[in-house]
């Protein structure tokens, strides 16, 4: 074996650190289910989510929004002004994308060490 080289197989590192970067953090996979079964304004989502701050999932929002998976829709027409958020082409894309992993760890929720935490 020696002088030849070792066959490279595929890397999803790129892939995965970008999908990642667009889903880390505690609340983004949560809002993104929740966006998924319809839109929903601030205020709504917020209490569909019990325990996040208002801070935080606006900060999520926000990032999500740059990201292209969330978009935000202000009505300007109603008082006071009405903000709707929805899922993009490439949020629904992304949530597809992680059924097989939540599939995944509810299968595995027993034997991983660190699941649910």
């Amino acid at each position: 074996m020696r002088g030849q080289s070792l066959p490279t197989l595929p890397s999803f590192t790129g892939g995965l650190v970008a999908a990642l970067g667009v889903i880390g953090g505690k609340w983004k996979p949560v809002i993104l289910t929740e966006l998924h079964r319809h839109p929903f304004r601030f205020g709504e989502l917020r209490r569909a989510i019990p325990g996040v701050s208002e801070k935080v999932l606006s900060q999520q929002l926000r990032e999500m929004e740059l990201d292209g998976v969330v978009h935000r829709d202000e009505c300007s027409r109603t008082l006071p002004r009405s903000v709707r958020y929805s899922l993009t082409e490439l949020g629904l894309a992304l949530h597809e994308s992680l059924r097989p992993l939540a599939a995944w760890g509810e299968q595995h929720e027993q034997r991983a060490p660190r699941a649910g935490r």
